[in-house]
């Protein structure tokens, strides 16, 4: 089990989201977190300048860094504009 860390950015993402979507998306987060293996669920993106993996929320992705056994949360937002 991994614990999960927030950035200051991705709290601020959160925030500006609709309380039922950042709902969603922090109760996902820790259903990865509390798994055997959380970056089964990660994709390695290929600009590391952004993160290290993301994790797929629907239509809304979560920017991550790993460390030993934290992940670390950097972004959250919608798929369309995440990678910008």
């Amino acid at each position: 089990m991994a614990s999960l860390l927030y950035d200051i950015h991705a709290i601020r993402d959160l925030k500006k989201l609709p309380k039922p979507v950042s709902r969603m998306i922090v109760e996902k987060l820790g259903f990865f977190a509390s798994q055997k293996n959380p970056l089964s669920y990660a994709k390695r993106l290929t600009n590391m300048d952004i993160g290290s993996y993301r994790f797929r929320i629907g239509d809304y992705r979560a920017i991550i860094d790993v460390h030993k056994t934290k992940i670390i949360v950097l972004r959250i937002g919608n798929r369309k504009n995440i990678y910008r």
